[in-house]
């Protein structure tokens, strides 16, 4: 006779087992130390999954792990590094402060044990950050000096502030005084990168889509945050979204994927309100523009014979998904109440960049073995390339090397640090490859 089965109360358990109050809040780290002590160090978070792995050659996903080949720099370490530290029995040094922010924070390690124990890595990297500004030894020289700028001359890299709308000119475009969409041009845009700004001016001008400019644009804030600098991170945002309320926009529209991610998931975070209460919609220049060539709005008929591997930028992609404010308790097995709708990077902006990029004459999209969430960092952003020139550097090479592994002749991003670091990269080692915006080639393919 067939033993009777006991059939288990879950909800039962969860409710009388003891519970621990959390919140997905980096402004303390002690929110963390579930999943700190969780991890098995199974080392998901730097391996691509075997699902996805392309082969020997491109099996890594970590920047740092591949590039400094020892544990505490890759997000298993720095678990266990965390974990001291919300504990006491571990005390801040120049070399573990090293550690911590010799890091892109490009969310490969979150989606990799996403797939496993999701448990928040991406959230407890942040919040290491903020305690190291919080303990007094954060963040390094190098970020300082940013800051710095961006409170005298409202942009990371000190230029003049009258400066900002100098790429206007030879845009041929006139913004209009007052419009339902507001184009935040970014500091790299407006300063280093001019012909992203341009192109972008331009593709909405050939659409008709008047777009008006921030009447005083300041810095978005995304290295400031970043490195840990919540509270003068949070003033930025404060600022620039009120700025934003002023025009009546109802679109932000942005050019660069750290400002994306910023304004659509960070400064959420910061005001522990949800990306949909924000006020208007946020989306990225690939996001807007595929839409307007879906609708015949804009028609890319110039042929680009070229050959081009798309590069899917962290803030764009793994870790683009709104935001939305969490908090309760934590009981039995770790299960949490109310439901926690995970943040597991699959669902980020992919489809749009490529399909832009295909409907484009001419265009021979290939591409790399490591693509979508599973894509390798450049490794220039938040706050890495400043501090950590060499693994910047590191970063890109190993992506450039999949770039030529798929015979590609150009390699294409939506982010002027990706564009600029690869670029770097490409000139140092004498590369036979180009590095383009993917504003620079819709322009190019609409004749302007």
């Amino acid at each position: 006779m067939a033993e009777r089965q006991t059939k288990i109360d879950v909800k039962k358990l969860f409710r009388e087992s003891p519970k621990t109050p959390v919140k997905l809040d980096v402004q303390d780290l002690k929110n963390f130390v579930y999943d700190m002590s969780r991890c098995i160090k199974c080392k998901g978070c730097t391996w691509v999954d075997h699902t996805y792995m392309p082969g020997a050659q491109f099996r890594t996903k970590c920047p740092t792990a591949t590039r400094y080949l020892f544990d505490s720099y890759g997000a298993y370490g720095k678990m266990r590094i965390g974990l001291a530290l919300a504990e006491g029995k571990l005390r801040w040094t120049d070399k573990l402060l090293e550690i911590v922010y010799a890091d892109p924070l490009c969310g490969a390690c979150d989606t990799g044990c996403k797939r496993n124990l999701d448990l928040e890595i991406e959230l407890t990297l942040e919040a290491l950050r903020v305690k190291a500004v919080q303990d007094g030894v954060g963040p390094l020289p190098a970020h300082k000096k940013i800051v710095q700028n961006i409170e005298k001359n409202h942009n990371s890299f000190g230029s003049p502030h009258e400066n900002r709308t100098k790429w206007l000119a030879a845009a041929k475009v006139t913004p209009a005084k007052k419009a339902d969409l507001l184009y935040f041009v970014g500091c790299s845009a407006s300063y280093t990168n001019p012909e992203i700004a341009q192109s972008t001016a331009r593709i909405l001008k050939v659409a008709g889509t008047d777009f008006m400019l921030m009447p005083d644009e300041w810095c978005c804030g995304n290295i400031v945050y970043s490195v840990g600098m919540v509270k003068e991170a949070r003033a930025l945002a404060q600022r620039n979204i009120g700025e934003v309320k002023k025009t009546g926009a109802k679109t932000v529209l942005l050019s660069c994927a750290e400002g994306y991610r910023m304004w659509k998931v960070d400064y959420p975070k910061l005001l522990n309100c949800a990306t949909a209460d924000l006020g208007f919609k946020v989306v990225h220049l690939v996001e807007y523009a595929d839409e307007l060539i879906k609708q015949g709005k804009l028609k890319p008929t110039k042929p680009m014979p070229l050959r081009v591997a798309y590069h899917d930028s962290c803030s764009l992609s793994r870790l683009s998904e709104p935001w939305t404010p969490w908090e309760g308790e934590r009981g039995w097995m770790g299960m949490v109440e109310p439901r926690l709708k995970r943040r597991r990077g699959s669902n980020g902006v992919y489809t749009q960049p490529r399909d832009i990029l295909q409907a484009i004459p001419g265009v021979s999209l290939v591409e790399m073995p490591r693509l979508r969430e599973n894509a390798f960092c450049c490794g220039a952003g938040r706050g890495t390339k400043e501090a950590f020139p060499d693994l910047a550097r590191s970063s890109a090479q190993h992506r450039l090397e999949e770039v030529k592994y798929v015979g590609a002749e150009a390699l294409v991003s939506a982010c002027p640090w990706c564009k600029n670091n690869f670029a770097q990269a490409i000139k140092e080692d004498g590369n036979a490859l180009t590095a383009y915006d993917i504003s620079e080639v819709i322009a190019a393919s609409l004749g302007v």
